[in-house]
């Protein structure tokens, strides 16, 4: 059984609620939508969030303040187990799947999931941790902007993910594309052997590979102007999907109000390049980071969405969805009326 190792780094954590510059300025105040799912409220009936089928809402039906206590205790005894689909990967005593995060650093370590990320992603507190055999990783702690101990395998910090509901679900793996359960190894499971993103310079040339990587989805990512009968000129997506914002995000100040369960139903729009826009001014098109320090598109600062009801290129089931979600003019602007 491995001994903690301590690494303390005060306030090398920090917010993932940051913007480009173009939409700099206001903070999150997100945080109590963050708290709803965790607070175990699975409805979702008047959010807003208008969902095209059942989906899967909040963080799972009843027990949810055991299951809350559950994910914010030590680790205890850190096993292996088989997922399926995934392989070996590594879950506390009781069975919950402990996650790493790209964005951070294991050398020196450092967690850069704070705030209203760490309510999806809540840290696993150091102290009261051994290894069992089967798991080939050193444990140690790294001290948190908060002044709390977080656990690390490997250097990296420790997470469990709050969307899952019982022991041995692993939800959070490929989150965002930077969220992986831990391999015994300290690695991501399921990964390739020798795939190791986040350590000093290896960390650059990791994104260069994250962003080059699929290039049939890198031919699809754009933004560009439709002529749609009854709305005029929207936003469509490289792939010709409505684009549409939420009433109850916010541009300024910033705040990200469709999460948890709404994100079933709404999928964030993936950044795209200036060079993949097409018919609206390049001033509006910008990228910013939310909560759980993925990338959404933004149109004039405010993020954008596509609707899971549109089952196919050009259609606008979205519009005007419980009031509160809107298509998108080459302006920027919501289009809240039929043309005309």
């Amino acid at each position: 059984m491995n001994k903690l190792r301590h690494a303390s780094l005060a306030g090398a954590a920090i917010t993932v609620m940051v913007l480009t510059a173009a939409c700099g300025g206001g903070g999150s105040s997100a945080k109590d939508d963050y708290g709803k799912a965790a607070a175990g409220s699975s409805s979702t009936a008047g959010d807003g969030y208008g969902q095209a089928g059942s989906g899967s809402g909040g963080y799972g039906s009843g027990g949810s303040a055991a299951n809350a206590g559950a994910k914010n205790a030590p680790a205890q005894q850190l096993a292996v187990r088989e997922a399926p689909g995934i392989g070996s990967v590594v879950a506390d005593s009781k069975g919950w799947t402990l996650y790493r995060f790209d964005k951070d650093t294991a050398e020196p370590p450092a967690s850069r999931c704070d705030g209203d990320c760490a309510k999806a992603w809540p840290p696993v507190p150091a102290g009261d941790a051994s290894t069992a055999m089967g798991l080939d990783a050193e444990l140690g702690e790294v001290e948190r902007a908060d002044g709390t101990r977080q656990l690390t395998l490997a250097g990296w910090p420790v997470y469990r993910y709050a969307k899952d509901t019982a022991p041995g679900d692993t939800k959070g793996q490929g989150v965002g594309g930077t969220w992986n359960a831990f391999a015994p190894d300290g690695k991501k499971a399921g990964g390739k052997a020798g795939e190791e993103p986040g350590k000093g310079a290896d960390k650059g040339a990791d994104k260069g590979k994250e962003a080059g990587k699929g290039k049939e989805a890198e031919e699809v990512a754009g933004v560009s102007v439709k002529a749609e009968p009854t709305l005029g000129k929207i936003l469509v997506d490289g792939q010709g999907r409505t684009l549409y914002r939420f009433d109850k995000d916010s541009a300024w100040p910033m705040k990200f109000a469709c999460n948890d369960a709404c994100l079933d139903t709404w999928k964030p729009a993936r950044p795209v390049e200036k060079s993949a826009v097409q018919g609206v001014p390049e001033k509006l098109i910008t990228t910013v980071t939310r909560p759980d320090g993925t990338k959404q598109l933004a149109v004039d600062c405010w993020p954008v969405y596509w609707f899971t009801g549109d089952k196919k290129a050009g259609d606008i089931e979205g519009q005007g969805k419980q009031g509160v979600w809107f298509a998108v003019d080459d302006q920027g602007k919501k289009v809240t009326t039929p043309k005309g």
